[in-house]
């Protein structure tokens, strides 16, 4: 079976590279994206979370740098995920990110952070509750900036007034959420509810167990479902200690990721090709709408994004074995085949 390139929407880093370092490099980066390959990855967003603007600034420099130098890089990378600084610090919501660095939303700050990027922010995810946050909605979708809502508090009427400003995601629905929450006003069911967002999900059985899934992707319908990782650098990587924007994290042998000894999970160990294989094997989506999940659903997203910035997503295509592991993966002029083991130049 052959299908179009996967797409991730929310990367923080892989096989042992972390994507939030300022010591991002060509070479390091070119092992990532050669890991993310081999799951048939063919192009994805670098994701970059909360931190202050002189950190975030540097961060992005580096990656910018980073993709520019490399080999594949120009190929895969589109442009970058910003998830933060403008989310909701209360407990519960914030998960890994650090509250303290959570402000106000600040059209000017997302201006000054990407003026001197090569590559466009086509994805920002913010808490609509947040004061300043309709201006900015208003402003990014002008741009060209698609918004996602994220560990957010927002209820029915602000969820549904930044669908109405131009937010189209929902940020890993189902987690960046308290435990208690009020019985049916609730960010969850509220933008479940919303049929003019789309929402990404974590299908690894860790953020949320398959059972829940089931009901989650059924209520939001597939049309409108988006698999994405939340990967770190501990995917594609042994149980152990990773970083992730400067957090310790450590990737334990049933593949959650979290801080050391802290209960909140910190990103993900998935890959993405295993989150195809998981909705499939937990019947919750035949083959071929599981890879539409993470291949047509996530380019039809960006489409308009895309086309504002007049960037384009690599021409992708897999071949899927019986099993639905990828045998060969082409990204534009890269290609990567089982056989070989390595990428490799047409």
């Amino acid at each position: 079976m052959h299908s179009a390139g996967l797409i991730d929407l929310q990367v923080n880093g892989f096989a042992g590279v972390d994507f939030n370092s300022v010591a991002l490099t060509a070479e390091t980066l070119d092992h990532a994206l050669g890991a993310m390959l081999r799951t048939g990855v063919t192009s994805c967003l670098p994701t970059l979370i909360t931190a202050r603007e002189a950190v975030i600034a540097a961060r992005f420099a580096a990656l910018d740098a980073a993709v520019a130098g490399s080999r594949l890089g120009p190929v895969m990378v589109p442009g970058y995920h910003l998830e933060g600084p403008f989310l909701n610090p209360a407990p519960g919501y914030a998960g890994c990110h650090p509250p303290t660095a959570m402000i106000e939303a600040d059209v000017g700050l997302l201006e000054r952070l990407a003026a001197p990027l090569r590559r466009p922010i086509l994805l920002l995810t913010l808490a609509p509750e947040r004061p300043g946050a309709e201006a900015l909605i208003d402003w990014a979708r002008g741009r060209g900036t698609l918004v996602a809502i994220g560990h957010s508090a927002a209820r029915a009427a602000e969820v549904a007034r930044a669908a109405e400003l131009g937010a189209v995601l929902s940020t890993h629905l189902g987690n960046g959420l308290p435990h208690l929450l009020p019985k049916f006003d609730n960010p969850l069911l509220a933008q479940l509810a919303e049929d003019r967002l789309s929402a990404s999900f974590i299908a690894d059985g860790i953020h949320v167990p398959p059972f829940a899934l089931r009901v989650l992707l059924r209520a939001k319908g597939l049309a409108r479902t988006i698999l994405v990782t939340d990967a770190t650098a501990a995917a594609a990587a042994p149980a152990g200690r990773y970083e992730l924007a400067g957090i310790a994290i450590e990737r334990t042998a049933d593949g959650a990721v979290r801080e050391p000894g802290a209960p909140v999970l910190a990103g993900s160990s998935l890959e993405l090709d295993q989150a195809v294989r998981n909705v499939v094997a937990w019947g919750i989506a035949t083959a071929h709408e599981a890879i539409g999940l993470a291949s047509a659903n996530p380019a039809a997203l960006l489409a308009p994004a895309l086309a504002a910035h007049r960037v384009r997503l690599a021409d992708g295509v897999i071949e899927w074995s019986p099993e639905l592991r990828p045998v060969s993966v082409q990204a534009d002029d890269i290609v990567w085949r089982a056989a070989d083991g390595e990428a490799a130049v047409r």
